[in-house]
């Protein structure tokens, strides 16, 4: 059975504000799904443990239990729960985008971030993207170029009026495979130094293969920050299929030590451009 996909940020907003009307009323679930009349899982399954959306009737009659009676107040959660149910761009590429995490990406503050093996997605040239995707080795020719085109729809993130702090840490031996595949090369890197120099929201570093061990070293790890309090901050660990989502603040504030360790060890920008210019010419 596959990983069940994490919630989207509507999905969990919609979630925490029913969570928190039940509580303000000081009823248990139980209490509420009896008054109700519901299953046992129903409420349990719109509150956390899957973060269904409820149809209109029964957040309408969440409201009533609660007592929630401002007109602007009810319209409010009826608008949330559309945005819940609101499928963006993404949904159309699901056969090639299959764990939700550009969902929860696109609606972030900030993006921390430390790329040990391949370069960023979001800083990818489409032929780097293409040859990265073919050298999974589960990829037909087909969805290779649907990744790219979803690759480089989910570019235009950095380059929104609104676009998220992006702070990323390429080990060095990443950029050095690249280095190492010259039809790639020239492309890729001087499209890291481009969008370094250019891009005011994005901090680019390159951490030196002479530091040795590191904070980091248990892999690619991506920390995605959100303003509202209702947005629990998320640790996105990649891995070969579906990636692993961690949401508890002690496990955040773990790896938010390790990534802060890894760019204190990492090359300025300044410094990790004139690296990135070195490798061009060489």
């Amino acid at each position: 059975m596959a990983p069940r996909k994490p919630a989207t940020i509507g999905q969990r907003r919609l979630s925490a504000e029913l969570r928190r009307m039940r509580e303000a009323r000081g009823m248990t679930v139980e209490e509420a799904r009896l008054a109700l009349g519901w299953s046992s899982g129903r409420l349990n399954h719109m509150e956390g443990t899957r973060m269904s959306v409820p149809d209109v009737s029964a957040l309408n009659a969440l409201m009533d239990l609660y007592e929630v009676q401002e007109t602007s107040r009810r319209e409010a959660l009826l608008s949330l729960r559309l945005q819940a149910r609101e499928k963006p761009w993404w949904q159309a590429y699901d056969d090639v985008l299959d764990d939700g995490y550009i969902g929860l990406e696109a609606l972030a503050s900030r993006i921390s971030a430390f790329h040990p093996i391949v370069v960023p997605g979001l800083l990818q040239t489409a032929d780097y993207a293409a040859a990265s995707a073919r050298a999974s080795l589960t990829r037909t020719e087909d969805e290779i170029s649907r990744i790219v085109d979803a690759r480089m729809e989910r570019q235009k993130l950095l380059t929104k009026p609104n676009a998220p702090e992006f702070r990323c840490v390429i080990d060095q031996a990443a950029l050095m495979r690249v280095a190492s595949v010259p039809e790639l090369a020239h492309e890729q890197l001087t499209h890291l130094v481009q969008i370094a120099e250019a891009a005011n929201t994005v901090t680019l570093q390159v951490l030196p293969l002479d530091v040795g061990l590191h904070g980091c070293m248990h892999g690619s790890t991506v920390i995605l920050d959100f303003e509202r309090d209702l947005d629990p901050n998320i640790v996105y660990l990649e891995t070969r299929g579906h990636g692993v989502y961690l949401e508890q603040p002690s496990q955040v504030a773990e790896y938010r030590t390790a990534l802060d360790s890894v760019a204190a060890n990492a090359l300025s920008q300044a410094d990790s451009i004139e690296l990135l210019a070195n490798l061009i010419t060489d």
